[in-house]
């Protein structure tokens, strides 16, 4: 059996590694990487198809979170985004726009489907996504999205993160950078 000194090392030498691990992915950001490229590639849509995020470089994409039975902060950022199209549209400027589930299990194909209809989010250029649990607990990190379980209920802050045609953060839209019609 190992000591406690040599336990205390390991247990020192695991929290390195996921700072380090932790850091290297926020340096990649801030250094410029493509945080589309350090997202995870694929997620199924509310068709049921695959969206493959390769697809969007180039592009302008709005990100957000975003789970179905949420009926607080969830329906405020829909209206937020709402704003954002409708400021493009005026622009004549073209953007996509991601809504990536915090509750994939039950946020199935049918029940993005369901809430497109019933809140007439129904535009071509809106993706309502769904993923492993791992794949969002990785975007949302990736992203700055936090958020955690409380029962049945997804915890959550407001967050619209955009990302330019480089797939490099551009602006972020919370309640610290509330000017999001600077992002147009």
């Amino acid at each position: 059996m190992p000591n406690s000194a040599y336990l205390a090392t390991a247990r020192a030498a695991l929290i390195a590694l996921t700072l380090l691990s932790a850091a290297g992915v926020e340096a990649d950001i801030a250094g410029g990487a493509a945080t589309l490229d350090l997202l995870p590639p694929s997620w199924r849509d509310d068709g049921g198809d695959t969206l493959r995020l390769q697809a969007l470089h180039g592009q302008r994409v709005f990100v957000t979170m975003a789970y179905t039975t949420c009926h607080r902060i969830c329906p405020m950022t829909m209206s937020r985004l709402n704003e954002v199209q409708r400021g493009l549209d005026v622009r004549g400027t073209r953007a996509e726009f991601l809504i990536v589930s915090y509750d994939p299990t039950n946020d199935d194909a049918g029940a993005w489907r369901r809430y497109r209809t019933e809140h007439s989010l129904t535009r071509r250029n809106w993706h309502f996504l769904s993923g492993t649990p791992a794949d969002t607990e990785r975007l949302a990190r990736v992203l700055g999205f936090e958020f955690w379980r409380d029962g049945d209920h997804v915890m959550h802050d407001y967050r619209i993160v955009e990302l330019g045609g480089d797939g490099g953060v551009r602006g972020i839209i919370d309640s610290a950078h509330s000017n999001w019609q600077a992002l147009l």
